[in-house]
């Protein structure tokens, strides 16, 4: 919970900062992205507090409709109920609340996951019985995000499913398979689909100063700003690629702000903060009282740690620049409520583990 805390509130002083100059051109006052911010923080310490008091166990009667739900809710974002904003359609619009399915997805999947391999802990050893029905869950989340475009939350999903089919006991030769097809695919792209929008999505990273004013603008903002923090950062609130450089500075680059503010020793300590997080989240699942609880807490702590990675790779150049928040960080009402939750479904699987876990 501390570690959540900090997280969380470090999240909304750099979410002020990062989107001072964007609130004032976009709202014509500072604090506009602060306040919706601060209100889903509000909110989010309401989902952790019930998510710590409310019984992990209770959620395996919900894993099979929490999944349906959440496929019809990614169905719903490809047809004319979907949200399009900078030529992705990734929301579902439900009055004055944005809906963001793709974030469902995760929670969802981690959900299903955990109870399909606890009700039978020999599905993970057969392919029919249980790599099979896994690796096609996988499809159908990844092939529905992908339609959005939304490659990076495509990722995380079938990351997600993957790692925790490994935690559960999956061999590493079938991993070993599914990555040599993955990265067949992307070569058949790189090689003969040269005027396809993949092709520029999965090249423009190499090289973003190719082409600085389009596919490279945003890295390119990015890797200015990360140089220009140097190792202990221009100070907070003085970010110059913030002043309507980098496009939206609070969402998924909001790292490249804090690297320009803070410099390489604030990204470290940020970086040791979640490595904290992710040990006493690895902690909780190896002492989970049942098998639903280990592998559970195991995909919570894996949908952070992938997001991370992820969003750090995009920042710095390091994969195709495309839609990845840094968790408990970036501006953002549903991940936010959804990293929030599954801390303190986190908090309540420790309290029913070992009392000397000191994890509450």
């Amino acid at each position: 919970m501390l570690f959540t805390l900090m997280l969380v509130i470090f999240g909304l002083i750099m979410v002020f900062s990062a989107s001072y100059y964007y609130s004032i051109s976009q709202d014509g006052t500072a604090y506009s992205y602060l306040l919706r911010h601060g209100m889903w923080v509000i909110i989010g310490l309401g989902a952790m507090i019930f998510g710590a008091a409310f019984d992990y166990r209770r959620y395996k009667k919900l894993a099979i409709p929490v999944c349906i739900l959440s496929v019809i809710l990614l169905i719903l974002v490809l047809t004319p109920l979907g949200q399009t904003t900078n030529g992705a359609t990734r929301w579902l619009r439900l009055g004055p609340i944005t809906i963001m399915p793709g974030e469902i997805a995760k929670l969802a999947a981690i959900l299903f996951v955990a109870w399909f391999l606890s009700e039978d802990t020999n599905r993970i050893k057969s392919i029919l019985r249980g790599i099979l029905p896994l690796i096609g869950v996988a499809g159908v989340y990844g092939g529905l995000i992908i339609m959005q475009p939304n490659l990076s939350t495509a990722i995380t999903v079938c990351g997600i499913i993957i790692a925790m089919m490994l935690v559960a006991g999956l061999k590493w030769r079938y991993v070993v398979t599914a990555g040599g097809v993955g990265i067949a695919g992307i070569l058949s792209i790189v090689l003969f689909m040269k005027d396809s929008y993949w092709y520029t999505r999965l090249t423009s990273f190499t090289d973003p100063f190719a082409d600085p004013l389009n596919e490279g603008y945003q890295a390119v903002q990015s890797l200015l700003a990360l140089g220009s923090g140097g190792l202990f950062g221009v100070g907070l609130g003085k970010s110059v690629q913030k002043n309507l450089y980098l496009p939206e500075p609070q969402n998924d680059f909001i790292l490249a702000i804090i690297g320009e503010e803070l410099g390489f020793v604030g990204l470290l300590l940020l970086i040791v903060l979640y490595c904290l997080f992710i040990w006493r989240g690895t902690h909780v699942a190896i002492n989970a009282p049942d098998q639903f609880g280990m592998l559970l807490a195991s995909g919570i702590v894996l949908m952070v740690a992938i997001q991370v990675i992820l969003n750090i790779a995009v920042v710095t150049s390091s994969m195709p620049p495309t839609g990845i928040n840094l968790p408990f960080i970036s501006y953002g009402g549903n991940a936010l409520l959804i990293f929030m939750f599954s801390a303190g479904v986190l908090i309540n699987i420790s309290r029913h583990g070992p009392k000397n876990m000191g994890v509450n």
